[in-house]
């Protein structure tokens, strides 16, 4: 599958702190590669947010993401636990 960043994704990623992005980094090469990977830690959302999904980066960090005609993987946005739901 190819994975495309949003530009809020991508603007949200250059103001994480350099040790996030390294692991985030390795993190979307494996989404990539398979993006149900125990290593993610992949959930389905609810609610509002049913259509998409997130993984783990750390404890703290999140990635939504949903899948686009079956081919395609679109990151979202990445933030902190506490506020990237809402």
């Amino acid at each position: 599958m190819k994975v495309i960043f949003s530009r809020e994704f991508v603007k949200q990623f250059s103001k994480l702190p350099s040790n996030i992005k390294k692991k985030l980094d390795a993190l979307l090469a494996e989404l990539e590669r398979n993006p149900f990977d125990s290593r993610l830690h992949v959930k389905h959302l609810k609610g509002e947010l049913q259509s998409e999904l997130s993984f783990r980066v750390t404890r703290d960090w999140r990635v939504i993401f949903r899948f686009e005609r079956n081919v395609l993987i679109y990151v979202l946005r990445v933030k902190n636990r506490k506020d990237i739901y809402r």
